[in-house]
């Protein structure tokens, strides 16, 4: 394909043509900044994933660009025009910037990214990254992850470089490599993951000889940190399509060491789903699970998903009537949900939130057709938390019964047990239950002091406030006294 800078006629294609409204649409905050390195002697170009989107016609507020300005110079340059500026990824060239500046009729805020001519590789220990600078673009495009993120526009002249065939590729919706793959994941692996993330995300298909690639040198994925790994995956299981990209992983073999409870489930049957592969129910569950969000993805909830039956494997037996079980995976899955997640490096609060979804994902099937007392409905309520409503998404995510009859009958009784938490939380507010006393009241009415007594009272007293709903003072104190003579 032609570069720009030939000035062929047919460097200007249909799909650069759609990039011209996005271009003209960040033209005031990017000519702008443009004119500034360019009066201090230096370039700038809009690069990699900006220039991807604006040729997709997606491109948002988050600008990259590149320069031949060291770390240094762009500080001096950017930090009288920012509205503020962040040196967090200095060390790797990276100087950040918040701009707001005016389009059309408004005010827009940008959220900037100067990155210096940089060339990167590991060594074959090293968990982190050696970064050197370069000195031209072309270097600088060459070591980038793929030949649609490898493109660029030089401003303020907006002329479009293009060495590696990055806009062909994009019209054929294909991610290749600026060189060889084995070259590039030699250089950084966590491109691989990269290649499986941007193929859910866009929707594009890997090139042959990239898959290739993935799968002779999975295992280098090993020196990459968990904490970058597990960006990656984040951004993949929030994309479009992340089944796509999971697919990828596993198929490739990188799932095996970055999450192989996933890819450990294909050899394994569900006994709710007579012979169904419990890895592809998991990925519909996940599908499921995204058609019922409401507010944009939810990271907590399609973990969830995916994690739902990864106990299974470790629970799996074979009984005397031909059938097979999964006796209590949804207790084993939670303990191994908390320590993958914990392995990637996840906060605590989430670790908690998801290893607890797994837990309760299986208990709405003890409510059959509505025997479950409001007592049962109280104690569903209270073990969910504030994770209630994405509980309600699991469960019903986790129906993949091609029986249609049986379909209905689940969701007809899950629309019950979800009227009934209506009805009783009009009654009570059922999402705090609390004991109708207080730890201050039960030392009063018991005339005691702080010790254990006290969490053994109110204990009872809760108990008593999820089978009895709520009660007066007078009666939750003839109660505790009861209990207290009762105790001595």
């Amino acid at each position: 394909m032609s570069n720009a800078n030939e000035d062929s006629p047919s460097a200007l294609s249909q799909v650069q043509s759609r990039a011209v409204s996005e271009l003209l649409r960040v033209s005031p905050v990017a000519d702008e900044l443009a004119r500034r390195f360019q009066e201090a002697g230096f370039s700038l170009a809009l690069v990699g994933g900006s220039v991807r989107d604006a040729l997709l016609g997606r491109l948002g507020n988050d600008l990259d660009f590149t320069t031949d300005a060291r770390p240094e110079d762009v500080l001096k340059i950017m930090r009288p025009w920012a509205d503020s500026l962040w040196e967090v990824g200095i060390a790797f060239g990276t100087v950040g910037a918040q701009k707001d500046a005016r389009v059309g009729d408004g005010v827009q805020s940008f959220e900037i990214e100067v990155t210096t001519y940089r060339s990167e590789s590991y060594d074959r220990s090293s968990r982190k990254p050696e970064v050197s600078y370069g000195d031209s673009i072309e270097e600088d495009l060459v070591r980038r992850d793929f030949t649609v993120n490898a493109m660029a526009v030089a401003l303020p002249e907006k002329k479009f470089i293009d060495p590696h065939g990055g806009l062909d590729d994009l019209a054929a919706r294909v991610l290749r490599t600026p060189g060889t793959p084995e070259s590039s994941f030699s250089d950084d692996p966590l491109r691989m993951m990269r290649a499986a993330r941007f193929g859910a995300q866009i929707d594009f298909e890997v090139a042959p000889e990239v898959v290739a690639a993935m799968k002779a040198m999975a295992d280098r994925i090993e020196i990459v940190s968990a904490e970058r790994v597990r960006e990656e995956l984040n951004k993949l299981l929030l994309s479009a399509h992340p089944r796509k990209g999971l697919t990828l992983l596993v198929d490739t073999g990188l799932a095996d060491h970055v999450l192989p409870e996933l890819p450990a489930l294909r050899l394994e049957r569900d006994e709710h789903h007579r012979h169904k592969d419990v890895y592809d129910h998991s990925l519909i569950v996940l599908e499921q699970a995204m058609a019922l969000e409401e507010n944009g993805p939810d990271l907590t909830l399609r973990l969830a998903a995916l994690l739902h039956d990864i106990g299974k494997p470790r629970t799996r037996r074979f009984e005397e009537d031909g059938r097979v079980s999964f006796h209590h995976h949804e207790v084993v899955g939670a303990k191994m949900t908390k320590k993958r997640m914990t392995a990637l490096k996840y906060s605590n609060e989430l670790v908690k939130d998801v290893s607890r979804l797994v837990e309760l994902h299986l208990r709405f099937h003890g409510y059959g057709t509505g025997e479950w007392t409001d007592s049962a409905v109280r104690r569903y309520v209270r073990d969910a938390g504030p994770l209630l409503d994405r509980l309600h998404k699991l469960t019903r995510s986790d129906c993949t019964t091609r029986n249609k009859r049986k379909a209905t009958a689940l969701s007809r009784a899950y629309d019950g047990l979800e009227e009934r938490v209506a009805q009783l939380q009009e009654q009570e507010e059922l999402d705090a239950i609390r004991p109708d006393l207080d730890g201050n009241q039960i030392m009063k009415v018991l005339d005691i002091g702080p010790g254990p007594a006290i969490g053994q009272a109110y204990k009872f007293l809760l108990e008593l406030r999820l089978e009895n709903g709520p009660m007066e003072y007078d009666a939750a104190v003839s109660a505790l006294k009861e209990w207290w003579a009762e105790q001595n």
